[in-house]
């Protein structure tokens, strides 16, 4: 039975150039940023970095590993804090991820568990205020 403070299974993932280039065919999102470093660097930027959506695709994974099911997340929400900056080689960036229960209503319904989400990069969290909804099984 899943209780508040809970944790959740965590997960680490590597973010590669590659990586990016694919999320950019797929979003459609083909901004500079995300694979010159001369354009990064140029607007003040550390390097070329993740796309914040790609970064909160990747955190949201520790809760749909949890559930099992995709369908049972209700709500998803973060704020972007700060960039994942992706190096031009084989090892990419590393984004840790976790995430623990942090409340449950059963007042009725369906038992909801609130999942805040932490994901960090570098030693910092990347993103904010990031929790998930999650339909409970019966």
């Amino acid at each position: 039975m899943t209780a508040v403070g809970d944790a959740l299974p965590p997960l680490s993932v590597r973010v590669t150039r590659a990586d990016l280039v694919r999320y950019a065919g797929a979003s459609g999102d083909f901004n500079p940023i995300h694979w010159s470093d001369r354009v990064a660097t140029g607007v003040g930027l550390p390097g070329v970095i993740a796309h914040g959506m790609l970064t909160m695709a990747l955190a949201g994974r520790v809760v749909t590993q949890w559930t099992g099911d995709p369908a049972a997340v209700r709500s998803y929400a973060v704020r972007f804090t700060r960039p994942v900056v992706v190096p031009d080689d084989d090892d990419g960036a590393l984004v840790e991820v976790s995430g623990t229960v942090s409340a449950i209503d059963d007042t009725g319904g369906p038992r909801v568990a609130k999942v805040a989400v932490t994901a960090t990069f570098d030693g910092k969290t990347v993103l904010g205020r990031a929790v998930a909804e999650v339909v409970l099984p019966p």
